[in-house]
């Protein structure tokens, strides 16, 4: 097993695939964690009282923090590497997640600020880590091919934590309450300090041409069509992350029912990734990405007829094939329209803008869910991806 004083190289062969095993594992703890905390919270403010527009200020917050400290972490990684933010990561998870379990011991606006608290941190603490897993992997591949084929791998990372954080939540609060599922959350962020352990550390990349500013890299071509793409599909992932959870509570769902709702979402999504390196040689990303908007926005028309958990459920897989397809053509179009000096900016540059829209949308759509309900949102949102597709066939990505 490498350790943490060897020097990184492309992916290829036995060894490298340990070194690819160990990034996945070290981002799965921190998504876990952050992924159980962000099912469960809503829930425990709907318990306690509190109406729609308080879930949409925890989501929020989950988002908050990574829009502020995106570029400072993108540029640390760029001259860093990989180890610091990601130590950095997992202290900020834990500290959240106990501030959580602390929210339990208490009511009314207290226990919600320390909800809120715990959002803000784990949500900085699982960003800071995927940027410095995101720019290590681009640089380990060396084409546009082995780019995808290293990110669907990667990306099943988030795509598992999002059944294993959820779902296994869910159990324990039906089973033992919500102070027994943050416990259990609490352990995960260890997880992603043993295996950062054995990742090696990417070599510094010399910068040419100055330093520039951030938004500069939106002047570069393509690279401003690429991150509104992005956004719209986005939008699409936190419009069912919000949503899903209020029409069940609506629909009265238990806890569990709602995570496996989720959980199976999130299934799908691995399961597109786990099949994309077969196929990665044979698609186009701006193909796959206008498939994407478009098979959205028909699961999204249909979602808000779904009476019984077994149709959203259902619904949710279908969502996962379409939505699951994205990060790997993203990221792929990212590393080759970004120079490689700058890769750690560029990432964190499309962080802020999703998570900006993270920060934002949630609020919008618990306003919008309180005066119009949660289908209008599908709908709605449904609807523009849709009409994005349209601009999304202008993208040009080189191979």
């Amino acid at each position: 097993m490498p350790r943490v004083g060897e020097a990184a190289a492309p992916i290829s062969g036995a060894i490298s695939g340990r070194w690819l095993f160990a990034l996945i594992a070290s981002q799965l703890g921190l998504h876990s964690a952050m992924a159980g905390l962000r099912m469960s919270s809503p829930l425990l403010v709907l318990r306690d009282g509190r109406g729609e527009w308080a879930v949409g200020v925890l989501m929020s917050l989950f988002a908050l923090a990574p829009v502020l400290l995106a570029m400072h972490a993108g540029r640390l990684v760029d001259r860093r590497g990989y180890h610091r933010p990601v130590r950095a990561a997992v202290g900020l998870t834990l500290i959240g997640v106990g501030i959580a379990m602390l929210g339990t011991f208490v009511h009314g606006w207290l226990q919600f600020v320390l909800l809120a608290v715990a959002a803000s941190l784990t949500g900085a603490g699982t960003n800071l880590s995927l940027i410095a897993v995101q720019r290590t992997a681009g640089h380990w591949a060396s084409d546009s091919v082995q780019r995808v084929r290293v990110f669907s791998w990667l990306g099943l990372a988030p795509s598992m934590s999002n059944v294993v954080g959820p779902v296994v939540a869910g159990f324990l609060i039906d089973g033992a309450g919500f102070r027994a599922a943050f416990a259990v959350m609490l352990c995960l962020p260890l997880l992603s300090w043993y295996a950062a352990q054995r990742v090696p550390p990417s070599p510094p990349v010399a910068r040419a041409g100055g330093t520039g500013t951030a938004w500069d890299l939106l002047d570069l071509p393509g690279l401003k069509r690429l991150m509104g793409v992005n956004l719209l599909l986005s939008a699409c992932w936190d419009v069912h992350t919000f949503a899903v959870p209020v029409l069940g509570y609506e629909r009265g769902f238990s806890a569990s029912t709602i995570g496996l709702v989720l959980g199976s979402f999130t299934l799908s999504v691995t399961a597109v990734r786990l099949a994309i390196p077969a196929l990665a040689h044979r698609m186009r990303e701006v193909t796959v990405l206008r498939g994407a908007m478009l098979g959205t926005a028909l699961v999204f028309a249909a979602y808000p007829f779904a009476t019984n958990p077994w149709v959203m459920g259902a619904l949710a897989m279908l969502l996962g094939l379409t939505l699951g397809c994205v990060q790997p053509m993203i990221m792929s179009g990212l590393h080759q329209l970004a120079p490689v000096s700058r890769h750690g900016e560029a990432i964190a540059l499309r962080s802020i803008v999703i998570n900006l829209s993270s920060t934002t949308l949630p609020l919008l759509f618990g306003m919008a869910g309180a005066a119009v309900g949660a289908s209008a949102l599908f709908w709605g949102v449904g609807v523009a991806t849709a009409a994005g597709s349209w601009p999304a066939k202008r993208l040009r990505i080189s191979s």
